[in-house]
């Protein structure tokens, strides 16, 4: 029951070129996402998805109908999707534990399915480059063995990673793609922007930075979105981070630090502070233990809903 193209088992053993020599229509799928310029996605209707995180739903949500993430060097965004349920999953991942997480999102995606009689799983791969430590070579052949070890077949429809998302200028490698969204109602994929991040952008970072795992953030049963309760201890050398110039925390935190967005180090600077602030979040963030529930409005943006009203 393993991963396909076209219907051909995905052969493992051979190098990612091979693949996409013997399955062209792949290489062509990927040129012409990668030809498309980035859309500005505006707040209304998005659901953002940070580094780490997933969120499922399906084309009868009321509030969401985008899924989206960006700033994606060296991660990949996979969206998973079932097509007889139109059960969408997007998720930004970073190679911290690549097997759980798939196992996670197949789970996720297949609870909005099993009643589904027809329909199948696809899933499309965005994200990394050719960059100088290997790590999005790596983790592309991660997720394509965690796919290929699925107990369901899972239709491989969109591989544009690593070696198929390279650009090069003046010898620096750099992604072609940072960020792609996934229209829930018509299963369009393409490259995108988020001006809006949020809600909670510092505190969802901030678990990120101090080691979480991949975290579901929507309920589609109740078109909420729940961040947290999270919990960590003081960050280690918080100040001494807060205290280096840009170039240092671009050269010791990031994967890339050639091809990283220009925004990076303000948002870790941001995060690092919010850590300072909150070194113990079961105090300061979440003193009850319930997450912070946000609803869209009228006008198709975050609010946040008292606990007492849920």
């Amino acid at each position: 029951m393993p991963l396909l193209v076209n219907g051909a088992r995905v052969d493992l053993a051979r190098p990612t070129g091979d693949m996409i020599r013997a399955h062209p229509h792949l290489e062509e799928k990927a040129k012409l996402l990668r030809s498309q310029p980035a859309q500005i996605v505006e707040p209304k209707g998005l659901l953002y998805v940070q580094q780490r995180e997933f969120a499922v739903t399906t084309p009868k949500d009321g509030s969401v109908s985008i899924l989206g993430s960006d700033d994606a060097t060296t991660c990949h965004i996979v969206v998973l999707r079932h097509t007889g349920s139109g059960a969408t999953c997007l998720t930004h991942c970073d190679g911290s534990d690549t097997e759980a997480e798939v196992s996670l999102i197949m789970s996720s995606v297949k609870s909005f399915s099993n009643s589904t009689g027809c329909g199948r799983l696809e899933v499309h791969l965005v994200g990394g480059f050719n960059d100088d430590r290997q790590l999005s070579q790596k983790l592309t052949n991660q997720l394509l063995r965690a796919f290929d070890l699925q107990p369901e077949d899972v239709h491989l429809v969109t591989f544009c990673v690593t070696e198929l998302n390279d650009r090069e200028e003046q010898d620096i490698h750099f992604p072609i793609i940072y960020g792609i969204a996934v229209n829930v109602k018509t299963a369009e994929i393409f490259p995108a922007t988020f001006p809006e991040k949020g809600p909670d952008e510092d505190l969802r970072s901030a678990h990120v930075l101090t080691g979480a795992p991949l975290t579901n953030i929507y309920d589609a049963k109740t078109e909420q979105l729940q961040i947290g309760p999270y919990f960590w201890g003081p960050f280690p050398h918080v100040d001494f981070w807060l205290e280096q110039d840009d170039a240092q925390i671009l050269q010791n935190l990031s994967t890339s630090p050639l091809a990283e967005p220009p925004h990076f180090v303000s948002h870790i600077r941001a995060t690092l502070t919010f850590l300072k602030e909150h070194p113990f979040p079961s105090r300061s963030l979440f003193p009850d233990r319930k997450p912070r529930i946000y609803k869209k409005n009228e006008e198709g943006l975050w609010e946040q809903v008292c606990s007492d009203k849920i």
